[in-house]
């Protein structure tokens, strides 16, 4: 029932059980998601808690993913301000939480941002930070994420996806030396 308002108020039980926590997100930054947690509520204690409770936003990391410029935009579109999300603790590192966050897809379908991102190409798989890497739950997770990112190479999306051969001829012509020396002449022509 209590709110956290700093990463490191949170027990350190929680993170090593990987507790699950519900928040509000607030908006999502180059460092992570801002999330306000929202307690476990009681009906009379929650309402004589919110007196006193803090106010405060957690930063909340996709373990085990590395995002690309465009997997940030992406976030930020799917993602709404005061949208619900799950996210499961599963390190503490400084002033950040790395999570996997679910977010609810309709009644009763949820989706893990974290494959998701990977699954359209938005990012690369990445140590999961907090687990110790000899954990069945590391390699679990991690064999998951694998398998996200393997589908978006295999339909060449996002980040894997490979130009045709017209595009990598106009490409190869572009950068070549003799054109670039060809444009240098035509501006200096044009500029004399």
């Amino acid at each position: 029932t209590t709110k956290f308002t700093s990463a490191l108020d949170i027990p350190v039980e929680f993170v090593e059980k990987n507790v699950k926590l519900r928040g509000k997100l607030h908006r999502v930054t180059e460092k992570g998601l801002e999330v306000e947690h929202i307690p476990i509520s009681i009906p009379f204690v929650t309402s004589i808690q919110r007196k006193w409770q803090a106010k405060g936003l957690l930063l909340v990391r996709l373990a085990g993913v590395e995002l690309a410029p465009r997997g940030m935009a992406w976030l930020q579109q799917e993602l709404k301000p005061k949208q619900m999300i799950w996210f499961q603790l599963l390190g503490r590192e400084d002033l950040a939480l790395e999570c996997l966050v679910l977010v609810n897809k309709g009644r009763f379908l949820s989706v893990c941002l974290n494959e998701e991102i990977l699954r359209q190409g938005l990012g690369r798989t990445a140590r999961i930070e907090g687990l110790h890497h000899d954990s069945r739950l590391y390699w679990k997770l991690h064999k998951r994420l694998l398998r996200a990112e393997l589908r978006a190479l295999k339909k060449n999306k996002g980040i894997w996806k490979e130009e045709s051969y017209s595009e990598r001829i106009r490409g190869h012509i572009r950068d070549s030396k003799f054109v670039q020396t060809l444009k240098q002449f035509v501006s200096w022509l044009r500029s004399s």
